[in-house]
């Protein structure tokens, strides 16, 4: 596992939404005289999706390398085949991660983009309209998705670079050998400089090199939190580790806020309810946002301290998913991340235990069953090595 450094002097622009990010996105695509690389789960059929698109057409007809990683899961094996063709006749190179499960469980969720060496963009937000659903084409939603990125510039920038060229390269025709001395770069590639300002890591998971950097790096922040922690997430099924460290952080006096996304999958819904009765018995604060599809995964920790990316609080995450978050030290940075996520807070609706504690029966063996049906799978997908 690759140690969690920081480099200095990176400048950080957190992005709200699609509303803020695609015009920044679209701009750096525009601006780029060399090469993009982007990576995304899901590549949409959509007004905004159609924009980016047409950016990266534009580049390449100016003789820019555009090079673009999409998911086979994420978008479907019919709109893979759509892009790559669209994407070619407009110059620009695309690659599908993991088609027909070749490389076994894996995908990557990463949305991850790189121009020029100079710009970069990481976090949560797929290319995809706020108010086109993920998993419906046909369906619009009445409010925008919510979600981040952050627009990164800075040392910080050479990290992400060596990682997104290395999916582009291991995608490709690569001999094993070829493979061993790509990751054994990647394992040398950290930053290690630190100044007082613009401090930043870019933390990766690939569930190879990296299978628990992510969760140590929350870890970590919890372990020496002192006055809050606030957290977002769509996705909530925490391993052990993370639940202690949630409420020992609670019992120390910390205020732990989680807010999380409902109504997408009700399944997930079930499992993520099993957890509710212990941690809110630990003096920890559980709020359900459902004014429109909740796609953050974001954090606030004290004053200094946060993360944006694509990790979720899951198992499915852990063993399957490549993620990609960046951590970042900034007193600033934090206090606007933390405003949004009061905001988000003040819009969701807060899980009382008395109301869990009333559950009928019905729906306690529903939530049970679902928990035992999620371990199952988990445990299959991981080959035994999830308890």
């Amino acid at each position: 596992m690759r140690k969690l450094e920081f480099s200095g002097q990176n400048q950080c622009q957190l992005l709200h939404n699609g509303e803020e990010y695609f015009p920044q996105l679209i701009k750096a695509i525009d601006d780029a005289q060399v090469e993009i690389f982007l990576e995304t789960y899901i590549f949409a059929h959509d007004v905004s999706a159609q924009a980016v698109q047409e950016a990266l057409g534009r580049a390449a007809e100016r003789g820019v390398q555009v090079q673009v990683i999409i998911d086979w899961i994420g978008c479907g094996e019919q709109s893979c085949n759509r892009l790559q063709t669209q994407l070619s006749e407009s110059g620009v190179a695309c690659r599908v991660f993991n088609p027909w499960f070749k490389r076994g469980w894996a995908r990557t969720h990463r949305k991850l983009v790189v121009i020029d060496e100079k710009i970069g963009f990481v976090g949560g937000i797929n290319i995809v309209d706020d108010y086109h659903a993920e998993n419906d084409a046909m369906l619009k939603m009445s409010n925008p998705r919510w979600d981040f990125a952050v627009q990164v510039q800075g040392p910080l920038i050479a990290q992400m670079h060596a990682e997104v060229q290395a999916q582009w390269q291991r995608l490709g025709h690569l001999k094993l050998l070829s493979r061993l001395l790509l990751t054994r770069r990647l394992r040398q590639s950290a930053v290690a400089s630190k100044h007082e300002t613009g401090l930043a890591a870019f933390v990766v998971r690939d569930n190879f090199r990296n299978r628990g950097t992510i969760q140590q790096a929350y870890l970590k922040a919890l372990g020496s939190a002192k006055t809050l922690a606030y957290f977002a997430n769509p996705y909530f099924a925490p391993g052990r580790k993370l639940r202690l460290a949630l409420i020992s952080a609670a019992r120390r006096g910390v205020d732990v806020r989680l807010l999380l996304g409902v109504g997408d999958f009700h399944l997930q819904d079930a499992v993520a309810q099993t957890y509710y009765p212990n941690l809110l018995a630990n003096g920890i604060k559980i709020y359900e946002y459902r004014k429109s599809k909740l796609h953050a995964k974001v954090a606030v920790i004290d004053d200094d301290w946060a993360t944006v990316g694509s990790s979720n609080f899951d198992g499915l995450s852990l063993f399957v998913n490549q993620e990609a978050n960046i951590v970042i030290k900034d007193e600033h940075f934090a206090a606007h991340l933390k405003t949004l996520l009061q905001q988000g807070i003040e819009e969701a609706e807060a899980v009382e235990g008395n109301a869990l504690q009333h559950q009928n029966f019905v729906r306690k063996i529903i939530n049970r069953v679902a928990h035992w049906i999620y371990r199952l799978i988990l445990h299959v997908a991981s080959g035994g090595q999830y308890h």
